[in-house]
């Protein structure tokens, strides 16, 4: 489920206090951007071109930046086997039919998968009151609301995270994900997941990468900026580093 009310955010820190972030080139675009925000395809042992979100297929690989439509535009005008023809060295490749859909799948279960794994580390906390708690206390460094979260209950939330980072009057909203309460909460291992407040640093920028690749490949983040700015990159969400907690 697509919602239009996604900020697309980024972290705050010092360009010159990044460590280093491997990069690669767009097959398509020709546009380099960090690795974990473009999406790798590899080939199958019988050539057929399959999304390896997680960068683990052995063999040569081939990246990719654009959204689903640009995507699908490409495989229309032939531009996608070309590229990998090249990327591949080799035409002997077989683009299946779905592979937009592919991409689109993989990249959900890549960001569902790291929510369940943060959230069995004990760095996320549900329940509205608890992440009320929290924030009003400065203490959430990523808030998220399922789709089909009601506008009241995010708008509370979010009023409370703005009060808690001593940002009220700002523009700063959660993040609507695109999934709703009934994917969320066995990905979570927990019942109607309606909200969910990251608290740790870390695991913050590890949920807003995952999720950040995932909403551009829907064609979200472009169409929302941060708190009212430009829109951000592909592959960045906001969360909080520890110096802004």
């Amino acid at each position: 489920m697509r919602n239009p009310r996604n900020d697309g955010l980024a972290f705050d820190t010092a360009a010159d206090a990044q460590p280093h972030v491997p990069e690669r080139q767009c097959i398509l675009t020709r546009d380099r951007a960090p690795r974990e925000a473009l999406v790798r395809l590899a080939l199958s042992p019988e050539g057929e071109v399959l999304p390896d979100v997680r960068a683990k297929a052995p063999g040569r690989g081939a990246w990719i930046g654009v959204d689903r439509a640009a995507l699908e535009a490409a495989i229309a005008k032939g531009k996608l086997r070309g590229a990998l023809s090249r990327a591949f060295k080799t035409g002997e490749i077989v683009i299946p039919d779905d592979l937009p859909a592919r991409v689109e799948a993989a990249l959900e279960r890549a960001a569902l998968d790291r929510l369940g794994l943060e959230a069995r580390g004990g760095a996320l906390i549900t329940g509205s009151e608890k992440i009320r708690d929290a924030a009003m206390k400065g203490g959430v460094k990523l808030l998220l609301h399922a789709a089909d979260a009601s506008e009241d209950g995010r708008r509370k939330l979010d009023q409370a995270w703005r009060v808690g980072l001593d940002e009220e009057g700002s523009a700063r909203r959660g993040l609507v994900v695109p999934a709703g309460r009934a994917i969320l909460s066995p990905a979570l291992g927990r019942d109607n997941v309606v909200h969910i407040a990251v608290v740790d640093a870390e695991a913050a920028k590890r949920v807003s990468g995952a999720l950040a690749r995932w909403t551009h490949f829907l064609g979200l983040n472009d169409r929302n900026g941060s708190r009212g700015d430009a829109p951000r990159e592909p592959g960045r969400v906001e969360a909080l580093d520890e110096g802004q907690a």
